[in-house]
Order: C-alpha cells, then sequence, then structure tokens
C-alpha cells in the first residue's frame, strides 16, 4: 500500500517543488490581455521597465522584444511563477521551436538587482513595425 501511494504521488507531480521564477512579461500575457488566463494561479510582483537595451517587435497579433543598441526601456510587468508555469510559459513562447528564449532580462530600479526573465524574439525582424515602449 505505501508503495502505490509513493507511485501515485510521484506521477501526479510532474514538477517538483522549486522556487519560483520571476519572470518579465510585456505583451499578451499581461493583466487584462488575451493570454493572461496562463498566469491565474501564479503571483504579481509589480509593474517594471527595462533598461533601454530592448525594443519591442510587432508580430501581428503579439509583441516580440528583441535587444538593440537603440533600444527603449520597455514597460511591463514581473510575476513569479512556479515550474509547472514556467513550462506552459516556454510552451506558448515555442522556445523549443526557437522563436522565442528565455533570458535574463535587465530591469531599471526599484527592480535591477532582482533576477528577472524574459522572453527575447528570435526571429528575423526584417520590415517588421516597432511599437514603442509599451504593447
Amino acid at each position: 500500500m505505501l508503495r502505490r501511494s509513493r507511485h501515485r504521488q510521484e506521477r501526479g507531480s510532474r514538477f517538483r517543488k522549486s522556487s519560483p521564477v520571476k519572470v518579465f512579461l510585456y505583451g499578451t500575457l499581461k493583466r487584462g490581455h488575451r493570454l493572461h488566463y496562463a498566469m491565474e494561479a501564479q503571483r504579481f510582483v509589480s509593474e517594471a521597465h527595462t533598461e533601454p537595451r530592448y525594443r519591442l517587435i510587432s508580430l501581428g497579433t503579439y509583441p516580440g522584444m528583441v535587444e538593440s543598441v537603440d533600444g527603449f526601456s520597455i514597460e511591463g510587468e514581473i510575476w513569479e511563477v512556479d515550474e509547472a508555469c514556467l513550462h506552459e510559459l516556454d510552451m506558448i513562447e515555442a522556445v523549443a521551436e526557437g522563436e522565442y528564449a528565455r533570458a535574463q532580462v535587465l530591469l531599471v530600479p526599484p527592480h535591477n538587482d532582482e533576477p528577472v526573465e524574459g522572453y527575447l524574439y528570435l526571429g528575423d525582424i526584417t520590415g517588421l513595425g516597432d511599437c514603442g515602449s509599451r504593447w
């Protein structure tokens, strides 16, 4: 009986408990946007701005953030997410397919000392529109 319970617990818990990861959201995952449902069980931390090293590019119905030497301070939100949500976000952002990469994002004070990850667009941006500092 104990053996069966242990097996059931392992099967039911696909992800091990770990510390939450802080993620910077700048587009359709933010509050009030169409993919925000993925954030329902997570914790909103704060609104935040990046250092002026990024640009938001319009990819049609969603933005992509890219690094840029002539960038803007992008407006977004910091969220604490668990490992299961991080996995779901990686799937939404097509990380395995190479559309986005999850990487450290540099923020301005008061969040500049916090390790925060965000999704950077990896595709060709030639001819795509610039969204300015917010989506």
